[in-house]
């Protein structure tokens, strides 16, 4: 899944998070084919073709997790984009930090009020911008 994409020890910057969210997308592409992940998940081809290609396209966490659903035995896309948040909740929770703190730490664009939004799925947030978000708070774990 997103949240352990990464795997422990590994580097935790945001582009690290990225490239292997990335390369997870890209596997499930490879396994199911274009066409199958086109038809199967709201993203049009191109983008289908970008993820197969290396690229990095812009991507929703919910769209990256509607891909990730058609890999074999994973859960539904609801539940990978749940757990992905959980993940960074919980950690914030541990790291003992808070989405002011996120928010003026990392440069994402987005305020404390639109970080909270992003880790409760009220916000869509770009891989991009969850990346920058766990990484930040994986490394005060």
């Amino acid at each position: 899944m997103l949240y352990d994409a990464v795997a422990a020890g590994d580097e935790d910057s945001p582009e690290a998070l990225l490239a292997a969210y990335f390369e997870e997308l890209a596997s499930v592409v490879a396994e199911r084919g274009v066409d199958t992940v086109a038809g199967g998940t709201d993203l049009d081809r191109a983008t289908v073709e970008a993820i197969e290609a290396g690229e990095q396209p812009e991507l929703t966490l919910e769209e990256a997790a509607e891909v990730l659903a058609l890999a074999d035995d994973a859960p539904d896309a609801d539940t990978i984009a749940w757990e992905s948040r959980d993940h960074v909740l919980m950690g914030m929770t541990t790291a003992v930090v808070d989405v002011d703190t996120i928010a003026r730490e990392i440069d994402i664009d987005l305020d404390g009020k639109e970080i909270q939004q992003a880790i409760e799925g009220r916000l869509p947030t770009t891989l991009e911008q969850f990346a920058a978000i766990q990484a930040y708070v994986d490394a005060r774990r």
